[in-house]
């Protein structure tokens, strides 16, 4: 076609939108190319099987492999090419010879082969629009100048294939065109499954989104949350792996370490560098796989190279299946490989039919000489060529199956049940159109090829296994898998064993499972592994299966996954961190050193204190002892009793009764001690300064007198004391923060009672005024005569004790203080 036609086309279908104006290029493309086909082969196809019959189905299958560079086609293709192919003429046969299906109507079909190669399918299959295409042959002329005697090409109603997805999808973008239903045995990819760019395409096989969801499943019933992705380049390795990355996605719970794509024409050594990539992420022992069989196997090789024979955990698509091509002599790589097929039968009837096939009663196949030469690695002779001697001659009389091996191909079931869907849609058609009439009436001659999509859409029937065979509304099949697994070791029957199925949710057998030497424990493949108790997950950006663990440390426990909590200040954290449990209670404890020491000077100064109140009562009446001031003597030695019985309610246990006398009594002694010490030195002194003034006895120097002072000052003290009972009633408390260690393990609670550092230093003020104002008067007493002997003792007396306390208040606040400084500091964060 010229430039200057197709811009006059574009000018005269200017208003037209761009579709159909697009539509219309490639119908005329096609046009030129079937006239260049037509003229050719001259109405003959060497590389297609034809078979008469009232209608015609076309057929696509790989018969041959793809052939190196610049080559179409390679080597024979026996599994999923001849039996493949001889499946739909089996299922020709048995349609034709079915008196209750299309009854006086003979199926015929023109069938191609692919090899392999998507660009050269495109090719042959114009064949099956040539009919569809008005050819200009008004120019043609023999050579007697006759018009030539062209035979019209059978119309194509229907379309058996492809099997890869990458030709399917080739070729569907142009039967949809000449609105030709195409059914297909083998091709998968989610992308066929648009009704809107595919809308004349189905297949009876289910779509890889299906599979994907599926291996899916598989994956999470493992227990792996970290896989690698291997995909051919191409619609099937890239749609599956796509499809399956998407699910995953939406699912969660599974992460994609690597996601690498097989060229379509590898370099030497590019498998190679694909297990180095992989093993980057060497905790991704899993690997899902979608690729052709030719690329499983030298993944395989790449890794039995690589000495990685048993780590790499593979799940493969239903194009590894139960095929044992991929993994010959290979087998200990692939030993523990999961893979998904789908849920098939083996048909009896097509083995009875295939293992009969002999040269002589399969003629119609073109393709089965080769294929025999193949199987039974002999040549046949023809006329003109020479024999190799290094072969054996065929005999013709080999038989399949007893003279070579024979294993029907999984898809053989596929490609029966979709020559029977279209021969069930025709068979209703027919009776819709042509109702009571034998053979093909003038409603279907020709048949619409929309009209009868929509009866393919429409059929359910039980298939060649017995399985109801139906369409959704993108013409895809129902979900049905097995799912296999490649066994070796500990097992009658080394090879593939159905240990699951999917239909929609997924049955897995794993107790029928083991892996590489035998092992039954499923291994792991997952990014991190769990985090031990007492260890929170710190995620890693970007990749939610994969995270660090971290300690909680400190007084912190696991509140969950994810989080760290700090434990209430009563609680330290369980061993395992997990919990917190309560910190144990401790009290000072009469058998500790800390108790014993007190205890003992403490009972020595009692006993002291009570030989002394003894000696006094004993010499109650003596002259010395009534000079002392017996009455003041009596009330001193109690005070100095009580501040000796403190100690002992110091070390015990604390209560509400012992915490009362603790604030009634540790101010209490020291009060009645300077009291009196007090109203002796005030004696003294009055008695001194008044006898310098006049020979008048001053007042209040009577026994009496000085008692009834003491008690007055001592009243102070216990009534400050009872206004502190009303105001805070005694208590115990558990004091948590005294003894907080870094080490958890060694933080206690201690008990004692709710009285403060100032509140004792308060209750013992009331004794420091008493005793700085007894110190006062003990100096102002210190020039009394030699003769009396009292005052100069209870000034020595007054002296050391402001001395002590002078240097006790400064060093109990310091180190308060200090204390509190420190637990400060180490609670700020650094």
């Amino acid at each position: 076609m010229s430039f200057h036609q197709i811009k006059c086309l574009h000018v005269y279908f200017n208003g037209f939108q761009s579709a159909l104006w697009l539509r219309l290029l490639l119908w005329i493309w096609i046009g030129e190319q079937v006239d260049q086909v037509y003229t050719s082969h001259q109405n003959f196809h060497p590389h297609s099987i034809k078979i008469p019959g009232d209608i015609t189905l076309g057929g696509l299958f790989p018969i041959h492999s793809r052939g190196p560079h610049g080559v179409n086609c390679g080597e024979l293709k026996k599994e999923k090419g001849i039996h493949r192919m001889e499946a739909m003429l089996y299922a020709l046969d048995q349609i034709n010879g079915d008196p209750e299906l299309l009854p006086n109507i003979t199926l015929g079909a023109r069938v191609l082969d692919t090899c392999s190669r998507d660009t050269y399918a495109l090719e042959q299959s114009l064949t099956f629009v040539q009919a569809l295409i008005q050819k200009d042959t008004s120019d043609i002329r023999c050579t007697n100048g006759e018009p030539p005697i062209i035979r019209k090409p059978e119309r194509v109603v229907a379309v058996i294939g492809a099997s890869a997805s990458s030709v399917s999808i080739m070729v569907a973008n142009i039967l949809r065109l000449f609105e030709i239903p195409q059914v297909s045995y083998a091709s998968t990819a989610p992308e066929l499954s648009d009704n809107n760019r595919y809308d004349f395409f189905s297949r009876v096989v289910p779509p890889d989104s299906y599979q994907a969801q599926a291996m899916l499943d598989i994956v999470k019933a493992l227990g792996w949350n970290y896989v690698s992705t291997l995909a051919s380049e191409g619609n099937y390795g890239e749609s599956g792996v796509e499809a399956f990355m998407q699910i995953s996605r939406e699912a969660g719970g599974v992460c994609i370490a690597q996601s690498v794509k097989i060229p379509r024409e590898p370099t030497a050594g590019e498998f190679d560098k694909i297990i180095k990539r992989l093993m980057e992420t060497s905790n991704a022992r899993g690997v899902i796989i979608f690729a052709n069989e030719d690329d499983i196997r030298r993944v395989l090789e790449a890794a039995q190279r690589a000495n990685l024979t048993g780590h790499f955990l593979f799940v493969g698509s239903d194009s590894w299946g139960a095929k044992s091509s991929p993994i010959t002599e290979l087998e200990d790589v692939a030993e523990g490989a999961v893979t998904i097929l789908p849920k098939r039968a083996s048909i009896d009837g097509f083995d009875q039919y295939f293992t009969s096939r002999c040269l002589e009663n399969n003629r119609r196949n073109i393709w089965f000489a080769e294929f025999w030469e193949d199987d039974f690695r002999c040549k046949l002779t023809r006329p003109g060529v020479k024999l190799d001697p290094e072969k054996k001659k065929c005999t013709g009389d080999e038989r399949i199956g007893q003279d070579s091996s024979y294993e029907q191909e999984g898809k053989v079931q596929f490609v029966i049940d979709a020559v029977y869907a279209v021969a069930h849609a025709l068979h209703n058609m027919h009776q819709d159109l042509c109702p009571g009439s034998h053979g093909v009436c003038s409603n279907m001659d020709p048949v619409e090829g929309r009209l009868l999509l929509d009866y393919i859409r429409a059929v359910n029937f039980n298939g060649s296994a017995g399985t109801s065979v139906l369409f959704n509304e993108n013409g895809d099949a129902p979900g049905r898998y097995d799912i296999f697994q490649f066994q070796m070791t500990n097992h009658s029957h080394p090879g593939y064993h159905v240990i699951g199925q999917w239909t929609n949710n997924l049955r897995l057998n794993l107790e029928e499972m083991q892996w590489s030497g035998g092992d039954r424990s499923v291994p792991e493949s997952i990014c991190s592994f769990p985090c031990k108790p007492g260890e929170r997950k710190k995620m890693v950006k970007g990749v939610p299966c994969c995270w660090h663990c971290e300690l909680c440390d400190g007084y912190q426990y696991q509140l969950d996954e994810f989080t760290c909590e700090t434990c209430p200040l009563d609680k330290r954290p369980a061993p395992n961190r997990t919990a917190c449990r309560p910190t144990p209670i401790i009290k000072l404890e009469w058998n500790s050193l800390w108790a014993l020491v007190p205890a003992s000077i403490a009972m020595l100064g009692i006993l002291t204190t009570s030989a002394v109140v003894i000696t006094f009562i004993r010499f109650n009446d003596t002259p010395i002892v009534r000079a002392s001031g017996r009455e003041l003597s009596y009330v001193l030695l109690t005070g100095i009793f009580i501040i000796y019985l403190i100690t002992f309610l110091m070390i015990a246990e604390p209560g509400v009764v012992v915490c009362a006398l603790r604030r009634l009594l540790l101010g209490l002694g020291m009060a009645i001690t300077y009291s009196s010490m007090l109203t002796k030195t005030n004696r003294i002194y009055r008695i001194f300064e008044q006898g310098k003034k006049s020979v008048t006895p001053p007042k209040f120097i009577s026994p009496t007198s000085q008692l009834l002072i003491t008690f007055v000052l001592i009243s102070v003290q216990v009534f400050g004391v009872f206004v502190w009972f009303a105001v805070i009633p005694p208590h115990t408390i558990i004091d948590y923060e005294e003894l907080r260690p870094p080490n958890p393990d060694l933080a206690r609670g201690i008990l004692k009672c709710d009285m403060s550092d100032m509140s004792i230093i308060c209750c013992l003020s009331y004794s420091i005024v008493l005793m700085v104002t007894c110190t006062v008067y003990a100096v102002k007493s210190r020039g009394v005569p030699e003769t009396f002997n009292e005052a100069k003792p209870i000034g020595f007396t007054m002296y050391t004790t402001c001395i002590v306390w002078l240097a006790f208040v400064p060093i109990f606040f310091g180190t308060a203080q200090s204390t509190e400084k420190v637990k400060t500091d180490s609670a700020l964060p650094v």
